[in-house]
């Protein structure tokens, strides 16, 4: 039987109940001293099953220590002396997993807005793909505890050639001198890593490649079209966005479609020329898998360490007519502006004619049973949305990301381990963040059904705890309503940061 107990008694039972752990380098010991020195709240999960991001079984009957940001102890319910300040949260019939990240995201500048949607969803943590002042001082402000919001973790400004598709406040670099300032500028704005872009130039490439290494700056982005994707990878290209050239790399035309694409410029008066043919050929592609190319690729991928980022939410949208999703109910918490400018962009994306209909499905398909393919072959999967371009919703589209993962062929455990485990792994942040584990940040999701058996229990969230704070559902249920009033406010009070939108998405 539970013994009743303060909330100092509890921490006197965490510390002593934490000192083997401390003889590993886990820290329940300090907590619990700094904690009753400080006064630092102390919440108790109890009762629940925890799923904790690791390869070992669910733990039921199960409780889980925090205290502050921390989490403290994780063992039997029974072990734990419950009563008098702590708080209690029940968990019995519930399911305890790592706080979610989104590891392709844009527009956490969108203070009102994109953090509540995030939170409110169970994504405790992002990886905002494209740098620049706005979404530098929202982060700042996030770490800091001004703002609630997830983690972020911050890219550069995205880097490209002289010809892009892309406008300001991109950076183009013409040759490697303005490649390498570009890498140290980016380190002079705390970015966390730099993002590549389509058209780079070879030499300013490689001098991206050499300046992150010498700056211990990890570089990642879109298949830089003058590279091969392995030539990349190997100079240390660390992920790869939205499956572009994939389909080449894998298929038995790859010699042919590459040579193409080598004998063709970029043209600075039609730069979307250069991106629709990739794109075509990488569909044409997808329907001439070839195994043992892709046994070669996905090798070598293994080999450097690098990553897919599928990016299904937006393969979805650009797959299906432009009017597929202009009546999602999640539009509801975008502003008319912002979807104005996505009724206007995916046209230039989204097929038109039956044929096109019909070539855009299969392609999707073939997609999905790519990663399928990479996965087995034990490449590395990152789960990421690319929320802020059409239809694709922040917090929100994590979850379809995860259905779509199980689709292409990813069990559930291993779907939520690539945006749990995996992701924090992936940022460098695997003694900290990722798994249910004593020492760990607290950044939690308790849902209400089990996802081991059905990755859409995801949805089903009763409590989000982020960095320690206890979110529950009452609570994340006005989170959503006041993101729900900020987006339909008049046109004119919204932030003139939306004016700029169409130049902060990267894809």
């Amino acid at each position: 039987m539970r013994i009743e107990a303060n909330r100092r008694d509890l921490l006197r039972w965490l510390a002593t109940a934490g000192a083997g752990l401390a003889t590993a380098g886990i820290a329940p010991v300090a907590f619990a001293q700094e904690a009753a020195a400080a006064g630092t709240d102390v919440v108790v999960v109890s009762g629940v099953t925890v799923v904790d991001g690791t390869d070992g079984p669910a733990r039921p009957d199960f409780a889980v220590v925090l205290v502050g940001d921390r989490i403290a102890w994780v063992g039997p319910a029974a072990e734990v002396p419950l009563g008098g300040s702590a708080r209690i949260i029940d968990g019995r019939g519930r399911y305890l997993v790592p706080g979610l990240w989104d590891m392709h995201a844009h527009g956490i500048d969108y203070e009102d807005l994109w953090p509540p949607l995030f939170l409110a969803n169970g994504v405790t943590g992002i990886r905002e793909m494209q740098g620049y002042d706005e979404n530098r001082i929202t982060r700042d402000k996030i770490d800091r505890g001004e703002l609630l919001g997830p983690r972020v973790v911050l890219a550069s400004s995205i880097i490209d050639g002289p010809v892009s598709l892309l406008g300001p406040p991109i950076t183009k670099v013409a040759n490697a001198e303005e490649a390498r300032a570009a890498v140290r500028t980016a380190v002079a704005q705390r970015s966390n890593f730099v993002k590549v872009y389509f058209y780079l130039p070879k030499d300013a490439f490689a001098a991206i490649a050499d300046e992150c290494r010498r700056q211990g700056l990890p570089f990642v982005g879109h298949w830089p079209y003058r590279l091969r994707l392995l030539d990349a990878a190997m100079s240390g290209q660390r992920s790869f966005e939205h499956l572009f050239g994939l389909p080449i790399a894998t298929s038995s035309c790859r010699d042919e479609f590459l040579a193409r694409l080598d004998a063709t410029p970029f043209d600075p008066q039609a730069p979307r020329d250069f991106f629709n043919l990739a794109r075509e050929l990488d569909r044409q592609a997808a329907q001439a898998y070839d195994p043992a190319a892709a046994a070669r690729h996905f090798a070598g991928l293994n080999a450097s360490g690098s990553r897919l980022s599928p990016t299904f939410a937006v393969n979805r949208v650009i797959s299906r007519p432009a009017g597929t999703f202009a009546h999602d109910p999640r539009n509801k918490y975008v502003p008319r502006e912002i979807r104005d400018v996505w009724a206007d962009r995916l046209p230039l994306f989204a097929p038109v004619t039956p044929e096109q209909i019909a070539q855009q499905e299969v392609y999707f398909h073939a997609q999905l049973r790519l990663v399928g393919e990479a996965h087995r072959a034990g490449v590395g999967i990152l789960g990421g949305t690319d929320c802020q371009n059409p239809y694709v919703y922040p917090g929100f589209s994590l979850h379809d990301e995860l259905d779509f993962l199980v689709e292409a062929g990813l069990g559930p455990r291993q779907a939520l381990q690539a945006v749990t485990r995996d992701a924090a792994a992936f940022l460098g942040r695997a003694d900290s963040a990722g798994t249910i584990t004593p020492g760990k940040v607290a950044d939690l999701v308790l849902l209400d059904a089990d996802p081991l058996a059905d990755i859409r229990a995801v949805r089903r969230i009763d409590t989000v705890v982020t960095a320690g704070r206890v979110l529950d559902r009452v609570t994340l249920d006005g989170m959503l309503a006041d993101a729900e009033s900020a987006a339909n406010r008049p046109a004119e009070t919204v932030s003139a940061r939306s004016e700029r939108l169409p130049l902060h998405g990267c894809c």
